[in-house]
């Protein structure tokens, strides 16, 4: 019979077990996740025995209750398993047959340290105890309520440090957004500058609308001011689309130099600048938003769904200064005549008594530590990934990007190959890989694992059989 795994150091390597952290959840939770954490880098594997509860109570400080609690939730996610009087033991990997582990969608990830089944739990119950449940069925105005905007402003105001609930639309998600700017300060046939890789989902609105994207060179700082006006003249285009910060895909931050000089590029030649903006709240230490050096120029988009969940299906619009509502409230609700009441009364509350904030901060947390797991297991130590819910990682020369693709879904793993983003003929060698779609960090770290290993072989040449 093999000893327990000890929780501290020992002759055998590190123990698995952590100090608990004061705000970060219950302290059952906490556990989970300190052996969540051990599996994900193999202080503990499949077999290794843990201490009985009891013992292990002691040794965490924490009563019997708080273990059991806390083994129950690892049994649920599969991270342990019971032997009877053997004991308990680390669990084999769940066989899942024709199972895809989706590497290729950015939601944002499990929050550390946050009962989210509970808060949901909580938020929905304040929303009905304090609006009409009438209401929330019925048919709203588009926009949203005044408590809806105060609720935007308060959860911009560390972004945008100053904005009116008059200046803002609830719109329901980013896309929306982007498709109603897009009617609204564009004609059928004009241009859209971006970036030569940028988010699909601006090329998918702007061909069903009409218009053209045209990319702009760039340098290792984005988009060239320079290419900016030479494009704008080129093309006569009143339309800019950026996404200054961890932009999807390269995880590139523009400085705030270049953003300023974009800024003024764009004020030049009397362009506006759509910003779209869902990673500022998840970065470190970003700069300003481009909105920050031409309020005047810049509709700037940010949206719950990469931040917070894609199921508020809440965005919101800050307009230019002294910009009309009613033109982009019209073209909004051409397609989409409110934000879902129920989703966005949710995301109201949550933000004005502070559940937002508390959710925003576990994933922060996990996103971190699921950055952590890819730089292990994917990349050199000066190659750290930055902030952010995915990473873009450029392959080896034996590889392309399809080839890897259609090899890793062989492998049961979905990621997005680089032409998914790019505009042109010969897109970059690389591929996204997003991070917070894999329910738990072992499961994260097993599909990082079966990438890297796939990463270093060569591709094998097909071999058809011949009857």
């Amino acid at each position: 019979m093999h000893p327990s795994k000890s929780i501290q150091d020992d002759d055998d390597g590190p123990g698995w077990a952590a100090a608990f952290v004061r705000g970060e959840g219950a302290r059952y939770r906490q556990i989970v996740g300190f052996i969540e954490r051990a599996v994900g880098d193999g202080r503990l594997n499949p077999g290794d025995r843990l201490p009985p509860q009891r013992e292990l109570a002691r040794q965490l400080g924490v009563d019997l209750t708080t273990v059991t609690r806390a083994f129950t939730e690892a049994k649920r996610r599969n991270l342990i398993e019971a032997r009877g009087a053997l004991g308990t033991f680390v669990a084999p990997p769940k066989v899942e047959l024709a199972q895809m582990v989706d590497l290729s969608m950015n939601v944002p990830p499990p929050p550390a340290g946050v009962d989210f089944h509970d808060l949901l739990q909580r938020g929905l119950s304040q929303v009905l105890l304090r609006t009409d449940a009438h209401l929330l069925m019925t048919y709203q105005l588009g926009g949203g309520s005044r408590a809806d905007r105060a609720a935007g402003a308060m959860w911009l105001k560390p972004v945008l440090e100053s904005v009116s609930p008059q200046q803002l639309i609830a719109c329901p998600g980013a896309q929306a957004a982007l498709a109603a700017l897009i009617l609204t300060l564009t004609q059928p046939g004009d241009a859209i500058l971006a970036e030569p890789l940028t988010y699909p989902g601006l090329r998918a609105a702007a061909e069903q609308l009409g218009r053209r994207v045209v990319t702009v060179a760039t340098d290792d700082d984005g988009m060239r001011p320079d290419a900016l006006e030479q494009a704008l003249r080129e093309h006569g285009a009143r339309a800019i689309y950026l996404n200054p910060t961890i932009q999807n895909p390269t995880t590139r931050t523009m400085p705030a130099h270049r953003r300023r000089d974009v800024a003024l590029a764009a004020q030049q030649c009397g362009a506006w600048i759509i910003e779209d903006d869902p990673y500022w709240l998840l970065g470190s230490d970003a700069p300003p938003p481009v909105a920050h050096f031409a309020p005047s120029q810049v509709y700037y988009v940010a949206t719950l769904s990469k931040c917070l969940s894609p199921g508020l299906r809440t965005a919101y619009i800050r307009l230019p200064e002294a910009r009309s509502r009613a033109g982009v409230l019209a073209a909004l609700r051409s397609f989409a005549l409110m934000s879902t009441p129920l989703s966005t009364a949710l995301a109201t509350q949550w933000i004005h008594e502070g559940s937002a904030a508390q959710l925003l901060a576990g994933i922060r947390t996990e996103a971190f530590a699921r950055r952590e797991l890819a730089r292990q297991l994917l990349f050199s130590a000066d190659q750290a990934p930055p902030s952010g819910i995915h990473v873009w990682h450029t392959l080896p020369s034996y590889w392309t990007s399809l080839a890897l693709t259609q090899a890793a879904r062989a492998q049961d793993l979905r990621v997005t190959a680089s032409d998914a983003f790019h505009a042109g003929p010969t897109p970059p060698n690389a591929i996204r890989i997003s991070l917070g779609g894999v329910e738990t960090r072992a499961h994260l770290a097993a599909a990082l694992k079966k990438l890297a290993e796939l990463l270093v072989r060569r591709p094998q040449m097909s071999r058809e059989i011949v009857v």
